[in-house]
């Protein structure tokens, strides 16, 4: 297992070690210890499930007083996973990145807290796991515009399929006072 550096500081792409035969293959998609030696000692206490058809987009999301960070994989199908840091006074504030998960390439994204997470559905079905280090709460929900200028996201989709709620989702610039600050190089980020 290896882990591929991305362009935003702390998030990660985690290649792992895949076993094939002429029964298939076998892979381990979470083990604490080998991902404590990578540098990711969060404790995960939430796995969730969702079923998307192509096209559609879920996201942005994040929670704003009980952080999440995420461990995300694909078991079927194909997404464009994207990751924003939304840490103010951070160097990367704004700044986003995208990655193509898959059933084939067993990438996994570790999104830690003070990103903001969504993704897009590139195949038929896309099936997707995701562990996080903090139960979900609906009334600490913050969800930023998907196709929000300022941030210049560029998803392989124009008209995509979205809740009712994030096609009402607010840009990042009016959720600013409910964003992180950022605690400098280092440190770990805490709950406004």
């Amino acid at each position: 297992m290896r882990v591929l550096p991305t362009a935003l500081e702390g998030v990660v792409l985690i290649e792992p070690d895949v076993h094939r035969d002429g029964r298939g293959l076998f892979l381990e998609t979470y083990r604490a210890d080998r991902y404590r030696e990578l540098g990711i000692a969060d404790v995960f206490v939430q796995d969730n499930f969702s079923r998307s058809v192509a096209r559609t987009l879920r996201g942005l999301h994040a929670q704003r007083t009980k952080p999440q960070a995420k461990l995300v994989r694909v078991v079927r199908g194909e997404i464009y996973d994207v990751v924003v840091d939304i840490r103010r006074g951070s160097p990367t504030y704004r700044r986003w990145a995208a990655f193509r998960l898959s059933e084939s390439n067993f990438l996994q994204c570790y999104v830690p807290v003070g990103f903001a997470h969504g993704f897009c559905v590139l195949s038929d079905v896309a099936d997707v796991e995701y562990k996080c280090t903090d139960f979900y709460d609906p009334g600490d929900e913050l969800r930023i515009r998907w196709d929000d200028p300022e941030l210049g996201i560029g998803w392989p989709v124009d008209s995509p399929i979205l809740s009712p709620k994030d096609a009402a989702a607010p840009p990042l610039r009016e959720v600013e006072p409910w964003l992180p600050s950022w605690p400098g190089p280092g440190a770990e980020l805490k709950p406004r």
